[in-house]
């Protein structure tokens, strides 16, 4: 097995802004994992927040021994983007191999569309509520917050889009004492969901206050290993391949979460379709799926996810698995 990693930058429709950073093009490694002819791929997104770049994830993928496994991979990289690109690269080629889709291989049902979240970025609250307007047809959205002036926002999306289910996520941009009088406001727009209010690793007053509707973990939740610091703190968590290190964390993870009552979130960082079809099949089943990354794009792959009325389709084999 030879893996060879190419840096790609995909453009987006319009800058994607979140409390800690704004961006306005995609920059991804795709990772070509080639043995018998065969070649599988696989997408990260590396994220400065868990202090990787597209240099030192090249690196650690570079750095790996010549004929890796999958079952060896989980133990030479640790949880992130790296791991990621490889372990889902290394599934595609043993599908491709096989002849097999990769939930055949994995031992999962056939997958299914799953209804999927439309993420409105952080702006000004006059463009939030233009923006909610826009994408008011659709069921989920999920709206950037973590400012000093949410409420403001907040209510302007509810006015842009009256009858959308909607879930926040605050990146980790409030206090408790914010959350705590923000928390009520939350429940009176209708909010089902906030993702992350806390900094990961300063959350434990998350376990003191009251949490009147559901809080899902992001930045604290990575992989199995942190679940129980989560424990009286959140009632979600949220998977991510480039967080798990790749499907077969993240298939293992959902399962050890739900095995301790978490209801599953699952999300991606903003990539192609590439990055979003392996998490198609951990989406399966769960509360919340939040893979709208290529609709944020002004360019995808050659053969893209498919997204209409019933949300985000799996993969064709084209693409991956």
């Amino acid at each position: 097995m030879r893996l060879r990693v190419v840096a790609e930058a995909f453009r987006l429709r319009e800058a994607f802004t979140i409390s800690r950073e704004s961006r306005t093009v995609a920059r991804v490694l795709t990772v070509l994992a080639e043995a018998g002819g065969v070649v599988g791929r696989g997408e990260c997104v590396p994220y400065a927040r868990y202090g990787e770049s597209l240099e030192s994830v090249t690196a650690e993928i570079e750095g790996l021994p010549e004929g890796v496994t999958l079952e060896a991979l989980q133990a030479l990289l640790p949880p992130g983007a790296a791991r990621n690109a490889v372990d889902c690269a290394l599934w595609d080629h043993a599908a491709k191999a096989a002849g097999k889709r990769v939930w055949e291989l994995a031992g999962l049902s056939a997958p299914g569309p799953e209804v999927t979240a439309f993420t409105l970025s952080l702006d000004t609250p006059e463009r939030m509520r233009a923006a909610a307007a826009r994408a008011a047809h659709r069921p989920l959205l999920k709206v950037k917050l973590g400012t000093p002036d949410d409420m403001v926002r907040l209510e302007a999306v509810r006015a842009g889009a009256p009858d959308a289910r909607i879930i926040v996520d605050a990146n980790e941009g409030w206090t408790a004492e914010v959350y705590a009088d923000l928390a009520p406001h939350l429940l009176r727009l209708g909010v089902a969901l906030v993702e992350q209010p806390l900094p990961a690793g300063d959350d434990a007053m998350l376990g003191e206050i009251a949490r009147p509707l559901p809080v899902c973990a992001d930045e604290s939740c990575h992989d199995r290993a942190t679940l129980p610091g989560l424990k009286g703190r959140y009632d979600m968590v949220n998977v991510k391949l480039d967080k798990t290190g790749g499907l077969t964390e993240a298939l293992a993870l959902r399962a050890a979460a739900r095995a301790e009552g978490y209801g599953i979130m699952v999300g991606c960082m903003v990539g192609s379709s590439l990055a979003m079809a392996p998490a198609v099949l951990v989406a399966q089943g769960a509360a919340v799926t939040d893979l709208d990354g290529p609709l944020l794009l002004a360019e995808d792959r050659e053969v893209p996810l498919r997204f209409d009325a019933e949300g985000v389709h799996p993969p064709e084999a084209g693409l991956w698995g």
